[in-house]
């Protein structure tokens, strides 16, 4: 199991930038699968982008795709989420996860969360 704290999290404008980061707890944060997901006020959370364990492979959400860029670095065990060209549809409060199976895209597929950071786009 893994501890996952989120920040970054804010009120910008539309075409702004911010970066998200999730600490994570323990010594075995490189074993692990990242994901970012959202979720938006009554709408079900939603993959947003995911990191293999040595950051050799990634995923992304087409709506995020070209905009935002996940990264990590396990030797801070922290994972990064990079937003840019933001859109007022990018509001929504978005958690980090965790997984030691596979690089996935399924909420349901990642076992440990962060308690969620908001990120808000005014227009």
């Amino acid at each position: 199991q893994v501890q996952l704290v989120e920040s970054g999290g804010g009120l910008v404008q539309v075409g702004d930038s911010l970066r998200l980061s999730c600490a994570a707890s323990g010594r075995t944060f490189s074993m692990y699968y990242m994901g970012w997901f959202r979720q938006a006020p009554g709408k079900e959370r939603e993959f947003v982008a995911a990191i293999s364990q040595r950051s050799g492979s990634t995923r992304y959400a087409d709506s995020v795709k070209g905009r935002f860029t996940i990264s990590r670095d396990n030797a801070k065990n922290t994972v990064y989420l990079q937003m840019s060209n933001l859109k007022p549809e990018d509001t929504a409060v978005y958690y980090c996860a965790a997984n030691q199976g596979l690089l996935s895209i399924v909420p349901t597929r990642y076992n440990d969360w962060g308690q969620g950071t908001q990120v808000t786009v005014s227009s």
